[in-house]
Parts: C-alpha cells; structure tokens; sequence
C-alpha cells in the first residue's frame, strides 16, 4: 500500500471510530434528567448504556460473519449509516422504551464496526498495528470526550435533552462520505483475503486461551462502563454539582488520550504486555479508592482514566498480536469482545441494583475494587498462558 491510500485508510478509520462512543457517553451526563421526566429508576435508566454495550456482545460474532461474506469494509460502512438512524430518531423519544430502542439500534452498529475494524487494521496495517491501535483508541476516545464534554453545556443552550442527544448524529454524518471516498470507492475486493492456508478462520470457542483473552477484556469492560454510566451520579452524590460531575466524566475520558498516544512508544521501551496491564488495574484501584473519600473527585477521574486508557488498546492489541492475518483477527477480537462487551453490560446494571438497594454509591465502588483484584489475576493467566504457537489450538 502506497503512503497517501494508507493515510486516506487511517483517515477513514479515525473518522469511522469517532462514532463507537458519542451513544452511549452522551447518556450519563443527563442521567438525572432522563430518569426524572422519564421516571425511571436507577437500574431502568442503567439500561441506556447497558442495552448497546449487551448488543456489542451479542453480535460481534455476526459481525464477523458478515463480514466474511460482504467484505468488512461494506459491514463498517453500513454499520456507520446505523448509528447515525439510531442516534438521529432520539430526537423523537417521548417513552423509556423507544429511547432504549434507540441505544439497540446504535448498539448493534458499534458492535458491528468493533472487531471488523481490528480486521481491518491487521489487513491494512499489519507492520503498524501498535501506532493504528493508538489512532483507534484515540479516536473512540475523543469522541467520548467530545460527547460527554458539551452534552450539558448544549441542553443548558437548547433546554432539550432530545436534541442534545441527537446531535451527535454529526459523526455519522462526516464518517459515511469519507468511509465511501477513502475506503469503499477504491477496493476492488472488500472480502477478507484468505491468507492463511487459505481457509476461514472460525471463532475459537474451545480455545482456553481465547477465553483467558475474553475475561479480560470483559472484566475491563465491565469497569469501563460502569465508570461511563454512572461516573457523574456517583460524584454529585458526594455533593458536588451537575456541571462538575459531568467535568469529572470528561476528564476521565480526555485522560485517556495521551495516554493511547504515548502507549505505542512505551511498549517499545518496555513490550511487556503484562507489566502494563497491572500498572494500568492499579492506577483504577487507586483512583477508585480516591473516590471513596469523596473530596478529590479530579485525582480519582485522573487515576481512573490513565488505567483505562491503558487496558483498552491492549486488551484490542492482544487477540491481533497472536493472529496470522486479517480473518484470524475479526475472529479472535469478535471472540473478546462478544462475550467480554457482555459481561461489560452487567457491570452498570449491577451498579444501579447495588444503589436502589443501599441508597449510597460506597457498595458499589466496594464491587468496582473486587473486579480490579479478579481482573489482574485473570491478566496473568492470560499472559502467562500465550504464545505464537497457542494461536491455532481448537
């Protein structure tokens, strides 16, 4: 690939990734709001971002078969065209049930783009992929930032929490022409290019090694969502204001930036996957300690958005580094991330239970701490467990 079709290609990706976070972030700084003139309860209003992270479970697997059989690119740029549909009709919600119909339909397109972009990236960039997982990871991101960062400034503006939500429609909007133009326009065949033996990797179910993978990405799921969802709830609980709270969720995420940005060059210096995994757990313990006290909220959003910045790139990078090629790739990553992005759902529908119940946001920090210690020790399982060779075991 020459260098101007591959920047067109990150281009593309970058612009097509932006829209993986904008749903689901856009959601909890209005929580309140939401659930006080939808009347809904704490766990109802968890299904919001439980319901598309639950789709990003259930159909990664399609996904992966889909694209096998259309080629991912065409998959991707469908999926994008969801999003927008499923973004764009909240602006009509007057129910609890037509708002979570909106975040299914945004659901199943994230969950479509996911492990077809890892695909992507290992057919498109397979000498680079720590520096495309970083673009990646830094697009996602942003677009988390920018979603959670105005989503109260915006409905202060326009007093409406339908358009503030239907406004992040604009990242479909830009990714759809620019994933025709840069990627769709110019390939002569968008099925995966089969080659490895030439045969269709299958997801690997029996693959004990492939589970140890999945675990791990779920129980960083699981506390990633969580923080999403109910970031912002937990520190207004500490008394702190509407407009703060949602700051704390923007810093978290804004945090994680640099983070992705720098990660690829530490892994040079330092390729040890398991030492930045761990580092990364322990950075989320501390910060969530931090929040337990209450009165630094910042250095808990910090600590919090530094270990999550790193466990997502490399919970991505792991299935892409034991894979032969692009298909063996989809596979692995629709694997991790199908039954990892479902266990990632119960992770805010458990918060919400753990609050109706007790009333206070303590207990579940309490959970949060429980699922770091299992996370980490699942971590060293999986590092411990893989190699080139364990790739191809059924």
């Amino acid at each position: 690939m020459n260098k101007n079709k591959a920047m067109l290609m990150a281009i593309a990706l970058f612009v097509a990734a932006l829209n993986m976070r904008p749903a689901i972030n856009s959601i909890s700084p209005l929580l309140e709001e939401l659930r006080s003139e939808l009347h809904m309860s704490a766990s109802t209003a968890s299904l919001l971002t439980s319901v598309p992270v639950l789709c990003m479970g259930l159909f990664s697997p399609l996904s992966a078969s889909l694209g096998k059989r259309f080629g991912m690119e065409r998959v991707i740029g469908a999926a994008l065209i969801l999003i927008g549909i499923g973004t764009l009709l909240r602006l009509f919600t007057y129910t609890t049930g037509f708002l979570i119909m909106t975040a299914f339909l945004a659901g199943v397109g994230i969950a479509a783009i996911g492990p077809l972009l890892s695909g992507f990236i290992k057919k498109h960039f397979d000498e680079k992929v720590p520096a495309i997982i970083s673009l990646y990871t830094v697009a996602l991101t942003l677009g988390a930032v920018v979603s959670s960062w105005l989503s109260v400034p915006l409905f202060a503006q326009v007093q409406s929490w339908k358009g503030t939500l239907a406004v992040w429609t604009v990242f479909a909007v830009i990714a759809i022409p620019v994933w025709w133009l840069f990627v769709l326009k110019n390939q002569k065949d968008t099925r995966f290019e089969m080659t490895y033996n030439h045969s269709v990797h299958r997801i690997p179910w029996k693959n004990k090694k492939a589970w140890l993978l999945t675990l791990s990405f779920g129980c960083m799921a699981m506390i990633f969502y969580s923080v999403t969802a109910w970031l912002p709830p937990i520190i207004e609980s500490k008394g702190y204001s509407k407009m703060y709270a949602g700051n704390m969720l923007t810093l978290f995420t804004a945090v994680q930036i640099p983070v992705s940005v720098l990660l690829p060059s530490l892994l040079q210096r330092f390729p040890s996957r398991l030492l930045w995994l761990l580092f990364a757990a322990c950075m989320e313990a501390v910060g969530f300690m931090v929040l337990l006290l209450g009165s630094y909220p910042f250095a808990a959003a910090v600590f919090i958005g530094i270990g999550a910045g790193t466990l997502f790139p490399l919970n991505l990078m792991l299935p892409i580094d034991v894979s032969a090629d692009a298909d063996q790739a989809a596979a692995w990553s629709a694997m991790t991330q199908s039954f990892g992005y479902i266990i990632g759902a119960i992770g805010p529908l458990v918060i919400g239970l753990i609050y109706d119940v007790t009333k206070q946001f303590n207990s579940a920090i309490f959970f949060l701490l429980a699922m770091i210690l299992c996370m980490m020790i699942i971590q060293v399982l999986a590092i411990t467990s893989l190699s080139r060779k364990s790739v191809y075991e059924s």
